[in-house]
C-alpha cells in the first residue's frame, strides 16, 4: 500500500561533518563495505564503546549523573574502527545476539521443579530455591549494574514463584554470559583508548 521510504539517520549534520573531517571518511546513510566510508551504526557503536569505558565512567562519574554524556570526537581512524568493533560486540551482547549452541560457562545442575523461590548467591552459585542453582556464575556478573539495576538479580526476582522453562534457563545463562563478556570487552575498550 505504502512505498517504503529510505531510512534517514537522526544525527545533526554538524556532528556527521565533524566525524567525517576528523577521520577523513565519507558518511553513508546505510552501512557499506566500501573502504573510506562510515555509517550511522558505526557512530552508534563508537559511542557505545566510549560509554562502556571504565576510565571514561570514572572520570565523568559526577557529570554523568546530572547531564547527558559528552562523547569525544574520534581523531584517529584506526582507534575509531577498533572502538566501533568493540562497541558493536557489546551492543550485540546486550541484545543477547549469541549462538544458541554456545557454551555459556554456567551450568544448571540439580533436577527439580525449577521454581524460583528463594534467590541467593553463594560461592559462584545462584540459587533459585533450596536445591537448584546455576553454577560458575562470577560474583562480578551477579552484582553487575546496567542502566541502574542488576540484570542477573532482577531477571530472577521478576520470575519469583514461577517455574522456569528450559528456554528461560538458557536465557538466564545468556544473561550471565553477556555480563561476563561485557566486563571483558570494557577492559579492551580502555586499552584501546589508552593507546
Amino acid at each position: 500500500l505504502f512505498a517504503e521510504e529510505p531510512r534517514k539517520p537522526n544525527f545533526k549534520k554538524e556532528i556527521i561533518q565533524e566525524f567525517a573531517e576528523k577521520l577523513g571518511l565519507v558518511f553513508t546513510h546505510e552501512k557499506e563495505n566500501s573502504e573510506g566510508t562510515f555509517a550511522p551504526i558505526d557512530i552508534l557503536d563508537y559511542i557505545y564503546a566510549v560509554l562502556h569505558s571504565p576510565a571514561y565512567r570514572e572520570k565523568y562519574q559526577e557529570f554523568l549523573k546530572i547531564d547527558f554524556p559528552r562523547v569525544p570526537f574520534p581523531t584517529d581512524p584506526e582507534i575509531f574502527w577498533k572502538l566501533v568493533e568493540l562497541g558493536g560486540q557489546i551492543r550485540r551482547l546486550h541484545l543477547l545476539e549469541s549462538p544458541e549452541s554456545h557454551d555459556f560457562g554456567t551450568k544448571y545442575v540439580e533436577n527439580g521443579d525449577n521454581k524460583v523461590e528463594k534467590i541467593s548467591f553463594t560461592k559462584n552459585r545462584v540459587y533459585i530455591n533450596e536445591r537448584q542453582y546455576f553454577e560458575n556464575v562470577p560474583e562480578s556478573a551477579w552484582s553487575s549494574y546496567i542502566g541502574g539495576y542488576q540484570p542477573a538479580q532482577k531477571w530472577l526476582k521478576d520470575r519469583k514463584e514461577r517455574h522456569l522453562a528450559f528456554e528461560e534457563i538458557l536465557h538466564y545463562q545468556k544473561i550471565i554470559w553477556a555480563l561476563v563478556e561485557t566486563e571483558r570487552l570494557m577492559q579492551e575498550v580502555d586499552r584501546v583508548l589508552e593507546g
